[in-house]
């Protein structure tokens, strides 16, 4: 992740910070967030069943594919330099705009938003983060998830 002055975190809002490699969401992937999570609905893990929907096959869960925010977007968003660590604050909000089908690519775009200093040494990352699906007009969703950064 690129580091920059706790004074020029500011001349990054509003900008986009990048996009992360292509991530292929296979249907191992999908069955062990099933496991993980106790979430075993038909239309994640049931190849045939997941068929006869208007999908035409398995979806990863919309968690899933929000779950994939933090590692994709570590080596784009900017950090303050001096960081001592980086905790996840929870997310403004979360639009999921179309699923994404077993097998799909995709990348996610990061567009910082926001930096505000909660205290001193405390400073608040506000990111809109875009899931891209290789080939699709339409994201996967569109979130805007808090980082706060301790320096």
């Amino acid at each position: 992740m690129p580091y920059v002055p706790v004074a020029e975190l500011n001349d990054y809002v509003g900008k986009e910070l990048g996009r992360s490699e292509w991530l292929t969401i296979d249907q191992d992937r999908i069955n062990l967030f099933a496991e993980a999570t106790g979430d075993f609905q038909f239309i994640h893990v049931d190849p045939v069943k997941a068929a006869q929907t208007p999908f035409g096959s398995t979806i990863a869960h919309g968690f899933l594919s929000l779950s994939l925010i933090p590692k994709l977007m570590e080596d784009i968003l900017v950090m303050p330099e001096g960081l001592k660590m980086v905790v996840n604050y929870g997310l403004d909000s979360v639009r999921f705009i179309q699923p994404v089908k077993v097998n799909s690519k995709v990348r996610l775009k990061v567009d910082l938003t926001e930096v505000t200093e909660k205290k001193p040494g405390q400073w608040l990352l506000k990111a809109t983060a875009t899931l891209e699906i290789e080939g699709s007009d339409k994201p996967a969703y569109i979130a805007e998830p808090l980082s706060l950064c301790f320096v």
